[in-house]
């Protein structure tokens, strides 16, 4: 009869050292989740605040190229944009400078109260096209000239 040695005790692992595994895991898990749910917000937020803007600038560009010298006041509107309503309200107000006005567009969803972005811009006395660029010729002209 053959003997075999001695018997290694093959030992696993106990349900506490389970338990505790599973409690460190389950832990590092919900920080994971918490880190990409808050990542996931600010995206969010960040594309909100994009919109608002884009829909701001697009609102003082109409206003300049209206070509007309703008009135103080306040008007407001709503508009659709990405498949959301928004709203926004534009103030123009006088900057001190003859013929130079402020306006500040405030943008923000429609079903919300809240302001999302606000933009500001100025509007000038209009001018006659293309005569800016005369006045930019004369000048590298003069320049020119001069060397």
């Amino acid at each position: 009869m053959m003997t075999s040695g001695p018997r290694k005790k093959s030992r696993g692992f106990t349900l506490v050292e389970v338990m505790v595994a599973l409690v460190i895991a389950a832990l590092g898990l919900a920080a994971v989740a918490a880190s990409v749910s808050q990542m996931v917000d600010a995206g969010y937020a960040m594309r909100q605040r994009t919109y608002a803007s884009w829909i701001a600038q697009n609102k003082i560009a109409e206003l300049r190229l209206a070509n007309v010298l703008p009135d103080v006041s306040e008007t407001s509107g709503e508009t659709d944009y990405v498949g959301r309503e928004w709203s926004w309200q534009a103030t123009i107000s006088e900057t001190g400078v003859d013929n130079l006005y402020r306006v500040d567009v405030r943008v923000g969803l429609r079903d919300g109260d809240e302001n999302i972005r606000t933009v500001t811009g100025f509007i000038g006395e209009p001018g006659v096209p293309g005569q800016s660029n005369l006045v930019w010729v004369r000048n590298s002209l003069a320049v020119g000239e001069a060397e």
